[in-house]
């Protein structure tokens, strides 16, 4: 069997995923805006329901992820194309179970270094795990929301330049939008 049998093909800018791909990423994506719906709702209507079906789903879809990593490892752009793979970020970073966010942290940080994952979504899931572990975070992508100040990073001085190798602009820009929106 070649290297390209089993994996989605190129035709132009968009992958054809196979079947199994492209069920598991419609589904991802499913979980994502079902997250993202009521995570809106319950911010426009702060009643108790909202809150507590948003933690619900956020359990359940963290539960399908770990059924999915535990059988196909973490879903990567080639297996289920950027979208669906940005969606399992999301859903992973939403999850209450912080030992399983380790150990994805570690399939993605994999997966950036072989191409198959953008090095970004390691970055999201590195300084996730490291805010909740009460370190300091390696890319100032975790924001205080109350505070709007990041939370403490490494080696501040050379932020920006590890921001730049996973192709997150500088802090301070990133600051600015932030700000602007609030």
């Amino acid at each position: 069997m070649s290297g390209s049998e089993g994996r989605g093909k190129r035709t132009g800018t968009q992958a054809l995923l196979p079947v199994p791909g492209a069920v598991l990423a419609g589904e991802l994506l499913r979980r994502a805006e079902e997250d993202r719906e009521l995570t809106r709702q319950a911010q426009v209507t702060p009643a108790p329901y909202f809150r507590r079906r948003l933690l619900e789903v956020r359990r359940d879809n963290a539960g399908a992820l770990e059924r999915t990593v535990a059988r196909h490892g973490w879903p990567t752009v080639d297996q289920v194309g950027d979208p669906a793979s940005t969606a399992a970020l999301m859903i992973l970073l939403h999850s209450p179970d912080l030992a399983f966010q380790r150990t994805c942290r570690d399939l993605i940080a994999q997966a950036a270094a072989d191409g198959r994952c953008p090095a970004v979504h390691h970055a999201y899931i590195a300084d996730h795990c490291a805010v909740e572990e009460g370190s300091p975070q390696f890319y100032g992508t975790r924001v205080n929301p109350i505070t709007l100040h990041p939370y403490p990073t490494r080696r501040p001085q050379t932020l920006d330049e590890r921001r730049r190798d996973v192709g997150l602009g500088p802090l301070a820009e990133q600051m600015r939008v932030l700000r602007s929106e609030h």
